[in-house]
Parts: C-alpha cells; structure tokens; sequence
C-alpha cells in the first residue's frame, strides 16, 4: 500500500470513531492493515496522526485555492461553498475538518505539534473568509469572519458528536444570514 493512501485509511478511521477510540497502531489499522503496515512509515500512533492531519490540510488548502482562483463562483458562494462539500462529506460518513477541532481538545497543550497543527488550519480557514470578505470592502471584515468561523466550529464541533447533515444545513443558513447582515451594513441598511 501506498503511503497515500494509508493516510486516507487512517483519515477514515480517525473520522468513523474519533481520536479517543484509536489510541493506538493497531486501533488506526483496523480490520484492513496490518500495525506493520503502518509501522514502516511511522513508529507510533501520534506520528500517524500527525501525518494524517497534515495531508488532511495540505488536501483541504488546496481545495480553498481553487476555490479561492474560481472566477465563476460569486463571494458568497465561495463563502457557502465548504458547507456545501461538508453536507455531501457527512452525508458518506466523512467529517472533513471535524478532527482539527478534536485535536485542539484531546491535545490541549500548546506547544504540542498536533495541538499546533490544528491551530494552524482553523487560521487558515479564518484567513480564507477574511480575505474573501475584505476583497468586499465590507465594514469589520475581521468581526464577520470571527462570527463565520464561529458558525463554523460550532458545526464541525457538534458534528464530531451528533454525526447529524441537518446540523450544516443549519450552519450554512446562519453564515448565511451573518454575511447578508454585514453586506447590509455595508450598503448602510442598517445605519
């Protein structure tokens, strides 16, 4: 097996039953790999982890490039668009994103390379809608992406639980209405 794709497994498996249940080699491989499989990329199970959360991100910031480069696509819907690939994820059983908000909480220490890991994708996910919200020239484009962000967590922080789509179908509506309200602020609607 490919590294690659040991990575996906471990993704997989990480997602399906959290990172409390797979606290080791042998948990990651489950049913389909053999520990030694993995032994030959990593020798412990949170050097797996790490690496899997680093394609992970490497995977989801590539996928905000192009989101980012899509000049067909209008600010909110670039905005929308990760509720949209969350919904269609989590309705297959996969929870993009869900890990680096665990991660935070099972490795609350901040100088912990995984804590440190996940930290970085959620600044990433807030530069992402503060620079789509700046290129608005809304009013506090910094406010409004903390508010988003907030949406945001808050989802991927229940899905980790609930495991439930209708929860992004929510989330989505409510950074719906964050980001209606500021370009109404903008436009002086609410002056």
């Amino acid at each position: 097996m490919q590294r690659e794709q040991i990575l996906e497994h471990a993704l997989n498996v990480l997602e399906q039953n959290g990172l409390a249940a797979t606290l080791s080699l042998e948990t990651l491989a489950g049913a389909e790999l053999k520990p030694e499989q993995l032994r030959q990329f990593w020798p412990d199970r949170d050097a797996l982890l790490y690496d899997a959360l680093r394609y992970h991100a490497q995977q989801i910031d590539t996928w905000r490039r192009q989101i980012l480069l899509n000049e067909a696509l209008s600010p909110e819907q670039k905005l929308m668009a990760r509720y949209e690939v969350l919904s269609e994820h989590v309705s297959k059983g996969r929870f993009p994103g869900c890990l680096f908000i665990a991660a935070c909480s099972f490795y609350p220490q901040p100088d912990q390379p995984i804590h440190q890991l996940a930290e970085q994708q959620k600044r990433a996910s807030w530069q992402f809608t503060h620079d789509i919200l700046l290129d608005q020239a809304l009013d506090n484009p910094s406010m409004v992406a903390d508010q988003m962000e907030l949406i945001l967590e808050g989802c991927l922080s229940k899905l980790l639980v609930k495991r439930n789509v209708q929860d992004v179908a929510t989330a989505q509506r409510l950074a719906e209405d964050v980001y209606s309200i500021a370009l109404c602020r903008k436009n002086g609607a609410l002056a």
